[in-house]
């Protein structure tokens, strides 16, 4: 009976830290910190149930990944302002300069690897050369719609240095526009990657394979066009994937 008690407290107390950490990203997506045109892809891109399915907790340390503008950043930050921590890094400069001075986001570091980008691969992908982000024991580490930018040993590095700056139990949770399996890359996918090919790059970082979502499944997409025509943008096909630091 004692058990059977103790199961049921706990289970009530992880339902309401979820709860409370659905909330406060909910919060967040809410602020009025986002502008109009971020809001308006809440719907292409349900940031609640992405961030949600990644396992996302309001006292993690998290890496988030070529952060572009801060889409992604202004949800995260304010979840993890209290009881964690959020660090950025790679292609950091729109968030260094116009959002970490910001009321709400002086507490976002910036970090900074010491190596930069070379666009050096077919149709303009970048190489990353070995790097290492001089963090560690990190919780998590997120991309969103970026891995397509870089060459396949590019992404070797960048994995590399995320698993090495993981804690063991460290999730890493990767999105990005889908690409036909095995079909090579053209000027009309280049913005689109092979998930397969993604898998097998990060499990041969050491990554373990945990879980994939359909939340950005795209039925209609045919995989065949620029993710930015205006008959697909908005709508892409994605895959969702969570991977774990043994």
């Amino acid at each position: 009976m004692r058990f059977c008690l103790a199961v049921s407290v706990s289970f009530l107390s992880v339902t309401a830290l979820a709860q409370d950490v659905e909330q406060k990203i909910s919060d967040a997506i809410e602020s009025d910190a986002r502008t109009e045109a971020e809001v308006d892809r809440d719907w292409d891109r349900s940031p609640l149930e992405t961030l949600t399915f990644l396992g996302l907790r309001d006292d993690m340390r998290v890496l988030e990944l070529l952060p572009g503008g801060g889409w992604y950043t202004k949800i995260l930050a304010p979840v993890l302002r209290e009881n964690g921590a959020l660090y950025v890094a790679i292609g950091t400069n729109n968030v260094s300069e116009n959002l970490v001075s910001q009321p709400g986001f002086d507490h976002v570091e910036v970090v900074d690897i010491g190596v930069s980008m070379e666009r050096t691969g077919p149709f303009n992908t970048s190489f990353m050369p070995p790097f290492e982000f001089g963090l560690d024991d990190l919780d998590m580490a997120l991309t969103f719609r970026n891995m397509h930018n870089f060459t396949p040993e590019g992404r070797a590095n960048i994995n590399t240095a995320v698993f090495n700056a993981l804690k063991s139990g460290g999730l890493y949770g990767v999105v990005d526009h889908s690409r036909r399996h095995m079909e090579p890359m053209t000027g009309e996918n280049r913005r689109r990657t092979d998930v397969v090919q993604i898998m097998k790059e990060v499990l041969a970082a050491g990554f373990e394979f945990v879980d994939y979502s359909d939340v950005h499944y795209r039925p209609d997409d045919e995989l065949r066009y620029e993710v930015g025509r205006k008959t697909v943008t908005g709508n892409t096909d994605r895959f969702t994937l969570l991977f774990k630091k043994p």
